[in-house]
C-alpha cells in the first residue's frame, strides 16, 4: 500500500472532556525526540495532516484513571477507536510511551509487538498518515490490526479478534475459538482483499461486493464486533452517526459461541438481539457460561420434544452421526442404544432424516428449523418442554360433576320401598317430559343461552371459543386498529394469559351458525410455517370474530410501497416533505435475499392450501396486505379460508382492484368457474411487485396511454424485448444488485410471475410447480406475452 508523504509529529493540547477527546484547544508540531517520554497526563495527541485521525492516550471505558494508547477518529461527538495497543491492559498516569536509546518504541517499559529496533542514524519519528496508519520506521499499525480495518488497508493475511481471541476473522472466515470448541460459522469462499473509498470490497478471485450506501464519499470501517459478527459501518455526516451498511450474518444466533454449551440461542424483541435460554432439565452454570443438567442421565431415560430447536453438536466429526432410520422409533432406539447420545433430530417428511447428537453445542431456536429435536433426560426429570411450535388446545367445555345420593338404609318393608321408588320414577318421568316440552317450545331462547355460556357442541381439538366480553376487554373496547380489509377490521389485543393476538371482526358473513363453526374448525386445523395460526373465534349476538396469532412487523405492502417519494432523473428515490416522526415509523427496505424467502414461503403456503389440505381451499384474495411479516422476516399468509363465507359477487365487490386491473384473475369478471388458477394469477402479480417495489397500477416510464398500459406486459417487454432486467428492479435497492449473485434468483422470480399471469387459466402452472420454479428445481421455459383479458371461446 503506498504511504503518503511523511507527516511531522503533530501534538494537540486540549482540556480533558467527560464525553469525548475530539474537542481540540491548541495544536503544536514537533519532530524532536525530546517530546518523549509521552505520558497520559500531558493530554497530547498526534493528528493526521487531513485532521481525520488522532492518536494518543484515551481513558479506559472501565476506569478514568487508566489509559489505552489508541488511534481514533478526530472531531466526532463520540470517540470511535480503530486501533489500540494495550486494550487488555490499560496503563496508569505514571506510565509512558517512549523511544529508548537503542531506538525501541516501548509502552510502560514493554516493547510494542512488531516494532523494530532503530540503529545508527535511522529516523526515530512516529507518524500518523492521512489514511489512519501509524508508522514507526518500517513498522506500521496496518500490519498489526486489532478489530478494525480501514479503506485501502490490506486485509488478506491479517487477523481480527475480540474478547481475547474468542471470535476471530482470518481475512476469509469467521471462527469461534472458545474454551470448549473451535468452529467456523461464516465462510466467504474467497479472501477479502481491500475495501475502497466508495464502499466496494475486492475479493481474492477478482469478485467484488458493494455495501448499501455504495458510491457515497463517506468514512467507512470494517469491524469485528464483540458479538462475533463482521460488519461494515458507514458514517452519516448529517446525523453524525455510524450505521451498518453490510454484515456477514443477518441472524446473530448463527454466530457460534453466542450462548455456551447446553444452552439455546433465541431472538429477543427484535431480530438483532439474542437471549440465551436453558432447555428443560437444565439450569444456569453458577460460575461459567452455558447450562448444566439438573439430574444426571441414569439407566432409564426419556425424551422431551423441542420444536424449532437444533443443536449442531460441534465441529468434532464424532459429535453427531447421521443414520438411515425408517421411522421415528428406529431413530429413537438408535439414540437409546448409544450411551453418549444426548438427543436426536428428526424430520417428519419421510426422507429418513435422523441425526444423533453427542454434544449439546450451538443450540439455536428458529421457526425456519425443519427438524424437531428430542432431548434425552433422566426418567425422573420433572421439567416439561417449554419449546413448542403448536398452540396448546385449551378446554372449551364446562366439566359437570354428577354425584348420586347415598341409598337409604335397608328397610324391612319391601312394599314401602317399591312404592317410594315408583313414585320418584313417575315424578321424574313426568318432570322430564314437561321440561322437554318447554325446551322444544323455547328452543331459540335455550340456544342463545348455550351460546352465551359456550355449551354448544364443538369438534374435539377444535379452536377455543371466546365470549364477546373477553375479546372486548382484551382489545380495550376494540380501540387499537392494526388493519382494515374486505373481510373486516383487525384489532390488537392481549388475552388474560398475556398472549398478544390479532382480533378480526368479520362483516358481510351470511352463513349460519353450524356452517360458520364448521368452516372455523377447518381453518384452525390448517398448520403450515407460512400460514397465520387461528387460535379461536367468537359467535355471539350476531357477531362473527376470529382470533389469530399476532404478527409484529405488519403486512408486506408497508415494506414494499413507501409513501412520500419522488424520483430524480437518475432513477434514485428520495423523501420529500416527510416529518421526522413519519421517518421513524417507516419500514426498512428488504434486501434481495429476504424478498426471495418471502416469495418462496408464500408460494409454499398457497400450494399447501391447494394440494395438501384434506379439503382444498381457495384463498381468493392474495395481495401484499394479506402477507404478514414476522419478527425474523418469516412470511405468513392471512385471510385464507374466509372466501367460503362469502358469495362470488361479494368477493368481486370487496377485492382490491385498480380500475380494471388488480390482483383478481380475468375469470372473476366472467361466468366461468373459479379454480385454484385464480390464486396463481394473484400470486404472480404480488411476485412481480416484490421484484419491482411498486404497485401494479402505477405506470412505470411508458409512453403508452394509461388505459392501454398493463403491468405484466411492461415487465415482459423489459425482460424479453429490451433484455434489461435491471430496469424493472426496485430502485431503492438497485445499487445492491450484483448480477453474479442475484441474476439467476431474480430472473426465476420474474419468469415465474409472467407464467402465473397468463390470461387463460389452463396456461398457468399449479402452485406446487410455481414453488419449484422459484426454487430452481424445474426448468422455466419462455412464457407467452400476457394480455389484459382474454375473450371467450
Amino acid at each position: 500500500m503506498p504511504i503518503p508523504h511523511p507527516l511531522f509529529i503533530t501534538f494537540l493540547l486540549f482540556l480533558t472532556s467527560q464525553t469525548s477527546y475530539a474537542q481540540i484547544q491548541n495544536q503544536t508540531t514537533s519532530t524532536s525526540t525530546s517530546e518523549f517520554p509521552w505520558t497520559p497526563s500531558e493530554n497530547r495527541f498526534l493528528v493526521s495532516n487531513n485532521s481525520v485521525f488522532s492518536a494518543g492516550f484515551l481513558p479506559s471505558p472501565n476506569s478514568r484513571n487508566h489509559f489505552i494508547f489508541s488511534i481514533f477518529y478526530n472531531n466526532m461527538s463520540e470517540t470511535t477507536t480503530i486501533w489500540s495497543v494495550n486494550d487488555d491492559s490499560p496503563v496508569n498516569t505514571s506510565s509512558s510511551l517512549s523511544i529508548t536509546g537503542s531506538g525501541e518504541l516501548r509502552l510502560a517499559g514493554i516493547q510494542i509487538p512488531g516494532t523494530p529496533t532503530l540503529s545508527g542514524n535511522a529516523t526515530r519519528v512516529l507518524r500518523l498518515t492521512d489514511n489512519g496508519n501509524l508508522v514507526f520506521g518500517n513498522w506500521n499499525s496496518f500490519s498489526h490490526p486489532t478489530n478494525t480495518i480501514l479503506p485501502n488497508q490490506n486485509i488478506n493475511g491479517t487477523t481480527l479478534s475480540v474478547k481475547n481471541g474468542t471470535f476471530q476473522f482470518t481475512g476469509k472466515d469467521l471462527v469461534f475459538t472458545g474454551s470448549y470448541e473451535q468452529a467456523t460459522y461464516y465462510q466467504s469462499g474467497n479472501a477479502f482483499q481491500t475495501l475502497d473509498d466508495n464502499g466496494m470490497m475486492q475479493l481474492s478471485n477478482d469478485a467484488t461486493f458493494i455495501v448499501s450506501d455504495y458510491g457515497d464519499q463517506s468514512l467507512r470501517r470494517l469491524k469485528l464486533d464483540e458479538d462475533g459478527n463482521l460488519r461494515i459501518y458507514g458514517f452519516d455526516s448529517g446525523s453524525g452517526q455510524w450505521s451498518v451498511v453490510w454484515q456477514a450474518l443477518p441472524e446473530l444466533c448463527r454466530v457460534k459461541g453466542t450462548c455456551g454449551p447446553n444452552s439455546i440461542c433465541m431472538y429477543g424483541d427484535t431480530y438483532d438481539t439474542t437471549v440465551c435460554r436453558c432447555p428443560p432439565g437444565f439450569e444456569r452454570n453458577s460460575g461459567g457460561e452455558g447450562c448444566r443438567r439438573k439430574v444426571t442421565i441414569g439407566r432409564d431415560s426419556k425424551f422431551l420434544q423441542l420444536d424449532y430447536v437444533n443443536f449442531s453438536g460441534g465441529s468434532d466429526p464424532g459429535s453427531q452421526t447421521n443414520i438411515d432410520a425408517w421411522n421415528f422409533t428406529i431413530c429413537q432406539s438408535g439414540c437409546l442404544n448409544d450411551p453418549e447420545c444426548v438427543g436426536f433430530g428428526y424430520k417428519y417428511d419421510g426422507q429418513r432424516y435422523c441425526v444423533l447428537v453427542r454434544k449439546l453445542y450451538y443450540g439455536l431456536w428458529s421457526p425456519a428449523t425443519e427438524a424437531t429435536f428430542f432431548l434425552r433426560v433422566d426418567k425422573s426429570e420433572r421439567d416439561t418442554t417449554n419449546f413448542t411450535g403448536l398452540t396448546s388446545i385449551l378446554e372449551t367445555t364446562c366439566p359437570v360433576q354428577v354425584s348420586l345420593p347415598f341409598p337409604p338404609e335397608e328397610s324391612s318393608s319391601t312394599a314401602r320401598n317399591i312404592a317410594i321408588i315408583s313414585t320418584l320414577f313417575a315424578a321424574e318421568l313426568i318432570s322430564g317430559v314437561a321440561f322437554f316440552w318447554v325446551f322444544l317450545k323455547k328452543y331459540v331462547k335455550y340456544r342463545d343461552m348455550a351460546r352465551t355460556f359456550g355449551l354448544e357442541f364443538l369438534p374435539a381439538g377444535g379452536p377455543k371459543r371466546f365470549t364477546y366480553a373477553e375479546l372486548k376487554a382484551a382489545t380495550n373496547d376494540f380501540s387499537s386498529v392494526v388493519g382494515k380489509g374486505g373481510f373486516g377490521d383487525v384489532y390488537k389485543g392481549v388475552l388474560t394469559d398475556h398472549r398478544i393476538v390479532a382480533v378480526k371482526c368479520l362483516k358481510n358473513v351470511t352463513s349460519g351458525d353450524n356452517e360458520f363453526w364448521a368452516e372455523v374448525t377447518i381453518i384452525a386445523r390448517m398448520h403450515h410455517l407460512n400460514l397465520v395460526r387461528l387460535w379461536g373465534f367468537c359467535a355471539e349476538k350476531g357477531q362473527r370474530i376470529l382470533v389469530y396469532e399476532y404478527v409484529p412487523n405488519g403486512s408486506l405492502d408497508k415494506f414494499l410501497f413507501h409513501s412520500n417519494k419522488f424520483e430524480y432523473s437518475d432513477g434514485d428515490y428520495v423523501d420529500e416533505d416527510v416529518d421526522e416522526s413519519r421517518l421513524l415509523d417507516r419500514k426498512p427496505v428488504l434486501d434481495w435475499g429476504i424478498r426471495y424467502r418471502i416469495a418462496l414461503g408464500i408460494a409454499r403456503a398457497i400450494a399447501y392450501l391447494h394440494e395438501e389440505c384434506l379439503e382444498w381451499v381457495l384463498h381468493c384474495d392474495i395481495k401484499p396486505e394479506n402477507i404478514l411479516i414476522g419478527a425474523d422476516f418469516c412470511p405468513k399468509l392471512s385471510d385464507f379460508g374466509l372466501s367460503k363465507l362469502r358469495k362470488k359477487e361479494d368477493m368481486v365487490s370487496y377485492s382490491k382492484m385498480c380500475g380494471t386491473r388488480g390482483y383478481m384473475a380475468p375469470e372473476w369478471l366472467k361466468s366461468d368457474q373459479i379454480t385454484p388458477k385464480a390464486d396463481v394469477y394473484s400470486f404472480g402479480m404480488v411476485l412481480l411487485e416484490i421484484v419491482t417495489g411498486v404497485r401494479n397500477c402505477n405506470i412505470q416510464g411508458s409512453k403508452m396511454d394509461s388505459e392501454d398500459w398493463y403491468f405484466p406486459r411492461w415487465a415482459f417487454d423489459k425482460v424479453y424485448g429490451e433484455m434489461d432486467i435491471e430496469d424493472i428492479l426496485d430502485k431503492e435497492i438497485r445499487r445492491s444488485y450484483d448480477s453474479r449473485v442475484h441474476e439467476d434468483m431474480i430472473t426465476r422470480m420474474v419468469k415465474t410471475a409472467i407464467w402465473c399471469l397468463q390470461d387463460r387459466p389452463e396456461m398457468r402452472p399449479s402452485m406446487g410447480k410455481v414453488a419449484k420454479m422459484i426454487e430452481g428445481t424445474v426448468e422455466i421455459m419462455e412464457p407467452k406475452k400476457p394480455t389484459i383479458f382474454f375473450l371467450g371461446d
